[in-house]
Protein backbone atom coordinates (compact mmCIF):
# COMPACT_ATOMS: atom_id res chain seq x y z
CA UNK A 1 0.00 0.00 0.00
CA UNK A 2 0.98 3.33 -0.76
CA UNK A 3 2.20 5.96 2.18
CA UNK A 4 0.37 7.56 4.29
CA UNK A 5 -0.29 11.28 2.33
CA UNK A 6 0.67 14.44 5.16
CA UNK A 7 -3.10 16.37 4.83
CA UNK A 8 -3.21 19.61 6.31
CA UNK A 9 -6.23 22.22 6.49
CA UNK A 10 -6.06 25.01 3.69
CA UNK A 11 -4.14 22.30 1.19
CA UNK A 12 -5.48 21.68 -2.21
CA UNK A 13 -6.16 18.85 -3.43
CA UNK A 14 -6.99 17.02 -6.70
CA UNK A 15 -9.64 13.55 -6.88
CA UNK A 16 -9.73 10.35 -8.92
CA UNK A 17 -13.68 11.41 -9.85
CA UNK A 18 -14.98 14.92 -10.74
CA UNK A 19 -17.56 17.29 -8.91
CA UNK A 20 -20.40 17.57 -11.09
CA UNK A 21 -19.76 20.67 -11.46
CA UNK A 22 -16.97 19.86 -13.68
CA UNK A 23 -14.03 20.15 -11.13
CA UNK A 24 -11.56 18.11 -9.15
CA UNK A 25 -9.55 20.31 -6.87
CA UNK A 26 -10.75 20.09 -3.33
CA UNK A 27 -10.26 22.22 -0.18
CA UNK A 28 -9.19 20.83 3.04
CA UNK A 29 -11.68 22.11 5.74
CA UNK A 30 -11.32 19.55 8.25
CA UNK A 31 -8.87 17.03 9.49
CA UNK A 32 -9.52 13.79 11.79
CA UNK A 33 -11.10 10.41 11.11
CA UNK A 34 -13.82 11.94 8.48
CA UNK A 35 -12.37 14.76 6.32
CA UNK A 36 -15.02 17.88 4.99
CA UNK A 37 -13.80 18.68 1.66
CA UNK A 38 -15.15 22.02 0.11
CA UNK A 39 -15.56 22.02 -4.56
CA UNK A 40 -12.85 24.86 -5.41
CA UNK A 41 -15.74 25.35 -8.39
CA UNK A 42 -19.02 25.70 -5.94
CA UNK A 43 -17.82 25.31 -2.38
CA UNK A 44 -20.35 22.65 -2.08
CA UNK A 45 -18.98 20.47 1.14
CA UNK A 46 -18.89 17.05 2.10
CA UNK A 47 -17.41 14.84 4.84
CA UNK A 48 -15.89 11.74 3.68
CA UNK A 49 -13.60 9.06 5.57
CA UNK A 50 -9.90 9.44 5.61
CA UNK A 51 -9.53 5.73 3.78
CA UNK A 52 -11.94 7.06 0.81
CA UNK A 53 -10.33 10.36 0.89
CA UNK A 54 -6.71 8.50 0.77
CA UNK A 55 -8.15 5.92 -1.83
CA UNK A 56 -9.22 8.99 -4.17
CA UNK A 57 -6.58 11.16 -3.75
CA UNK A 58 -4.38 11.96 -7.18
CA UNK A 59 -2.05 14.64 -6.04
CA UNK A 60 -2.16 18.17 -4.76
CA UNK A 61 -2.48 21.14 -6.37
Amino acid sequence: MADKVELKIGDIIKMKKPHPCGTNAWEIKRVGMDIRLCCTGCNHQVMLPRKQVEKGFRGFV
